[in-house]
């Protein structure tokens, strides 16, 4: 039964994780993130670690793996509203 939590654990990350991807590829293609709020994103972002630190806390893959995958793309999100918004200025 444990094992199908972990699968249960593996599918929900893998779900939540890849519904960041098309917000990464579009803003990659559009180099605009405007209608994107930096706010919202430093704060789910610091909410990833959060999960991240729980995840090796209570020794859970699925939790540390789906939260270590979507930090990553966090962070590139976060990277590119910094890097836009300069472009943007000048």
């Amino acid at each position: 039964m444990a094992m199908v939590f972990t699968i249960v654990g593996y599918l929900a990350g893998t779900l939540t994780t890849v519904a960041f991807l098309p917000q990464v590829l579009r803003t990659y293609r559009t180099k605009s993130m405007g209608d994107i709020d930096g706010a919202t994103l430093v704060a789910f972002t610091l909410g990833v670690i959060l999960w991240i630190v729980y995840g090796v806390y209570v020794h859970s893959w699925p939790v540390i793996v789906a939260n270590g995958v979507t930090l990553g793309l966090q962070i590139m999100l976060l990277a590119m509203k910094a890097r836009y918004r300069a472009a943007a200025r000048r």
